[in-house]
């Protein structure tokens, strides 16, 4: 198993954000990347249905800031983990299917998190065009697992955590699941923060 240094690329993932009626918002998906060599991330061809390793954050409450053109969305310290799947069973249907397995590993965000949304002007009304977020998230648990032939832990190859730099649409198209009334897919580059000292 080889660590990575600090900075270096991590994992690349997809999801989608749903609100749910309550108010309360969170991200569910899976990693198109992740920093295990030789271990097969899907049963068949890349989609959320065939993913072998998901995540699932814990639903929390946003605040919001208006500034012009953009609309900033303040969400606050929490957590979200990553799951082993060994049969794939998630959906967008149904995103609660993304926290179902085997836990690996558990990442707290270290600090609020400012998500900015780009509107423009469309004849009278502002369009909103894309998201965009940063966050640096701290490995709080890691469990070492075994899949496709070889032992794994994500503390080893990522250090303390992970920056993550997403983007996302701004406009809902995507018809929400009963019990939410908002969806917006999203994507998420992540580097590693390395080894403390």
């Amino acid at each position: 198993m080889t660590a990575l240094l600090p900075a270096e690329l991590a994992w690349y993932a997809t999801g989608r954000f749903y609100r749910a009626k309550s108010g309360e918002l969170a991200d569910y998906g899976y990693f198109l990347h992740l920093p295990f060599l030789d271990v097969p991330l899907f049963d068949g061809k890349r989609a959320e249905t065939t993913a072998h390793f998901t995540f699932a954050a814990r639903p929390f409450k946003a605040q919001g800031v208006d500034n012009g053109a953009l609309s900033l969305g303040l969400d606050p310290v929490g957590e979200f983990s990553l799951y082993l799947q060994r049969r794939p069973a998630g959906t967008f249907d149904d995103p609660t299917s993304f926290g179902q397995g085997e836990c690996i590993a558990t990442f707290r965000r270290t600090s609020l998190v400012v998500g900015t949304t780009v509107a423009v002007s469309a004849s009278t009304t502002m369009e909103s065009l894309i998201g965009t977020n940063v966050f640096s998230a701290r490995l709080v648990a890691s469990n070492a697992f075994e899949f496709g032939g070889g032992r794994h832990d994500l503390a080893h190859h990522l250090g303390e955590g992970v920056t993550q730099f997403g983007t996302s649409a701004a406009t809902p198209i995507v018809p929400p699941p009963t019990g939410y009334d908002l969806v917006l897919p999203f994507t998420g580059s992540a580097i590693a923060l390395g080894r403390a000292g």
